[in-house]
């Protein structure tokens, strides 16, 4: 779980940068905007793999078990929150409901993934997506984020919702290969 916890670390290290103006400018004029734009994806990526490794190889210890009935709850809050996460980058007006829509995103697919898994890892893992992401509201509205007052065309909206549906499909399908725990 180490390897998890180290790769959680990173990943959230370099996105507590953008929190601070004053750091991410600091970087920015450092490195340039390019360069800072791509040591940012290489850290995360690079914490986003050992956090995939990391939980793979985690030893199972049950904290809790989960009730068969969250099941299709966790469905249903992670198909919420694969819509969600596209929303935030594309001109929709899911951005006019809430300031954070792929944060609103991860949280749904975190608490989701807590109702179905009681074990340390899964607890680690899928709690500090959560708590992370409640933070950066918190942080993001502190810094004055606002919702979108932009209406867009109703199309857009049956666009991301496809599309957040065909990812989710697709990654249930592939679950159990990519993750180690086949949902079928």
């Amino acid at each position: 779980m180490s390897l998890m916890i180290t790769g959680l670390v990173l990943f959230f290290a370099v996105h507590l940068v953008p929190w601070s103006p004053r750091l991410r400018d600091t970087a920015m004029s450092g490195l340039g905007e390019n360069r800072y734009k791509l040591a940012f994806t290489v850290v995360a990526l690079a914490g986003l793999v050992l956090v995939v490794i990391g939980k793979g190889g985690a030893a199972f210890e049950p904290l809790y078990q989960p009730l068969p009935a969250m099941r299709h709850l966790t469905f249903l809050m992670v198909l919420a929150g694969f819509v969600l996460l596209p929303a935030a980058h594309m001109k929709t007006n899911i951005k006019r409901l809430t300031r954070h829509p792929m944060l609103w995103g991860i949280v749904l697919w975190g608490t989701g993934h807590l109702l179905a898994n009681g074990d340390r890892a899964s607890v680690v893992l899928f709690g500090a997506f959560v708590v992370y992401s409640l933070a950066a509201m918190a942080s993001a509205n502190a810094r004055g984020a606002q919702k979108s007052t932009t209406v867009y065309p109703v199309k857009n909206d049956l666009i991301v919702v496809a599309a957040g549906v065909v990812v989710y499909l697709v990654i249930m399908g592939v679950h159990g290969m990519l993750f180690g725990y086949p949902l079928f």
